[in-house]
């Protein structure tokens, strides 16, 4: 048996504490200034839990938007829990850290990106890679149409 340093799995547990250190402090103190997050998750996630009729909706992956209004977010070492509102209509969901795909603060162009690293070996089948990925190289689909913006330069300005 080979022993080596997982440095994959030890950068998916990191980030995944970086989102819970970041969502408890926004169940204690709220959103700060203009923060918000965009969270892509896997809703086939066994432990994911959602109404019915969203999973029908999004059958492989959601992205929600935590910002301007929701309730009862709760934080455990294992995933969270949120009431947001779609369309009038308020929905409790529970997202496990381990189905999030996702995680942006367009506010400040940070952004992670946690994917599974496929593998043949049944030892390293359980082992998960993350990465942090620049926002810029994040495909487009993970940021909501009305979130992008034009980057202006103002170096014609100067003098």
């Amino acid at each position: 048996m080979t022993r080596h340093i997982d440095y994959g799995n030890l950068m998916h547990r990191a980030m995944r504490s970086l989102i819970q250190n970041v969502l408890t402090d926004v169940q204690k103190d709220g959103l700060p200034g203009e923060h918000h997050f965009f969270v892509t998750f896997d809703t086939m996630h066994p432990d994911v839990e959602l109404a019915d009729w969203l999973s029908d909706r999004y059958p492989d992956e959601m992205t929600i938007v935590i910002q301007h209004w929701f309730e009862n977010l709760n934080v455990t070492d294992e995933g969270f829990a949120i009431t947001l509102n779609f369309g009038e209509n308020p929905e409790l969901m529970y997202i496990p850290y381990d189905a999030i795909k996702t995680f942006v603060d367009p506010s400040v162009e940070f952004g992670l990106r946690l994917e599974t690293e496929p593998s043949d070996d049944d030892e390293d089948a359980e082992e998960e890679a993350a990465q942090e990925a620049p926002m810029e190289e994040m495909a487009e689909d993970d940021v909501p149409q009305q979130q992008q913006a034009d980057v202006v330069s103002l170096d014609q300005f100067r003098k």
